[in-house]
């Protein structure tokens, strides 16, 4: 039984930094033959970014090894009569082309819809940038802080006193990134299907908004701005961040069953009845007098204490961790979410990088290979839609791969 649900599927990744070639990853994860479409001498910005500058000077960036691995890479210059050859003949071959220029980039190469369609009328052609192909910001660059502020992710970020506050990673990336791999398989369901392509643009500005949900809604339905609330849960409480004797602990008693049984458990069982905490409405509206009064309770243990105490009472609650506690976890090493790929250049033998968090029949999924060096695979590739050994060579003569 295979895990490699897009087996059989060819992408042409020509994505850049980090919304982009997080889609493509995802697809390579899944089983899909990813083949990135580089710049020959610099490729994919990524390649050179990261906290490793020995890494980002061999074009093998920290940023670039986050979500390369299982791709093939091969070097195009669209600027040249034999790119344009090449890249005719890649696309031919393809499922799926996946960019995140700036609309109208490739276009003005020559590749706009129109042309790609005459060229493979099957083709999934997913294009991810900013704000969309189409309104009056399709033109405007995006990173992903811009889009944060431009979504109001930053606005409801942070409390009164940091609002607005930056995410701590790209998290608008990661969300355009997600949004452009699902529409990329529910695309190639309905090619496998009727054989028929699709146009399909990602805006990272429409996926952030979608992301935020319950915070959208309360404005849409009932025209309040939502405000930054910090640690707390705007839907109930006591929801949020808690302070101990060591350490702060996640306790999220949004039913009322759980606030009484949190209560017990605390020995402040008086609270259950207090004419402040009675109701869940009663609870938000005096969220922080409540919270006062838990963490007299609370500073009496730590964080990992009341996490064994609070484990089988139903109480959800957890401590706050960093990253690197969080990846030792016996539960992320339990699901293999970490995998261990090869280092083509440097001295660092291997790396880790992160696989699929979704495993596929009771099987946990990481890259099948390493990422690619720049160009690795040109020859092998192009010999695969047909160049011949001299006419490759004449190509990179030409300087077009």
């Amino acid at each position: 039984m295979t895990t490699n649900l897009l087996e059989g599927v060819r992408v042409l990744d020509m994505t850049n930094v980090l919304a982009g070639p997080f889609a493509g990853y995802q697809l390579a994860l899944l089983g899909a033959d990813v083949v990135k479409v580089e710049t020959a001498g610099s490729g994919d910005l990524a390649r050179q970014l990261g906290a490793d500058p020995g890494l980002s000077a061999e074009y093998m960036g920290v940023s670039f090894l986050a979500q390369n691995s299982g791709k093939r890479s091969v070097t195009v210059n669209l600027k040249t009569a034999g790119g344009k050859e090449v890249f005719e003949r890649l696309l031919a071959d393809a499922d799926v082309l996946l960019e995140n220029f700036r609309p109208g980039v490739l276009e003005r190469l020559g590749f706009g819809w129109d042309r790609l369609k005459e060229i493979n009328p099957r083709l999934v052609y997913c294009a991810v940038s900013g704000f969309g192909a189409t309104g009056p910001l399709r033109g405007r660059p995006a990173y992903d802080q811009v889009v944060q502020g431009m979504s109001g992710i930053m606005s409801v970020t942070g409390d009164t006193q940091s609002a607005p506050l930056r995410v701590g990673y790209p998290v608008c990336d990661s969300f355009g990134g997600l949004a452009a791999a699902m529409a990329v398989c529910a695309a190639i369901v309905r090619q496998r299907a009727t054989g028929q392509g699709a146009y399909l643009d990602t805006s990272m500005l429409d996926a952030a908004l979608t992301s935020m949900g319950w915070v959208v809604s309360n404005h849409l339905v009932t025209g309040k701005e939502p405000i930054p609330m910090g640690n707390e849960n705007m839907t109930s409480a006591p929801s949020g961040a808690f302070k101990t004797a060591d350490g702060v602990l996640n306790i999220a008693a949004n039913k009322q069953e759980q606030f009484e049984i949190l209560c017990r458990v605390l020995g402040r069982e008086e609270l259950v009845t207090d004419p402040r905490f009675v109701t869940r409405e009663d609870r938000k509206r005096n969220r922080e007098i409540l919270r006062d009064e838990l963490e007299i309770s609370l500073k009496e243990k730590s964080a990992a204490e009341w996490d064994e105490i609070l484990l089988d009472t139903g109480v959800p609650a957890a401590p706050v961790v960093p990253v690197s506690e969080s990846l030792r976890s016996e539960q992320i090493r339990h699901r293999q979410l970490v995998t261990e790929v090869e280092m083509p250049v440097g001295d660092l033998g291997t790396v880790q990088v992160l696989g699929l968090p979704t495993h596929v029949d009771g099987r946990a999924v990481g890259p099948a290979t390493r990422p690619p060096i720049l160009g690795e695979h040109t020859d092998e590739i192009l010999a695969e839609i047909g160049f011949t050994a001299d006419q490759i060579d004449n190509f990179r003569q030409e300087g077009a791969v």
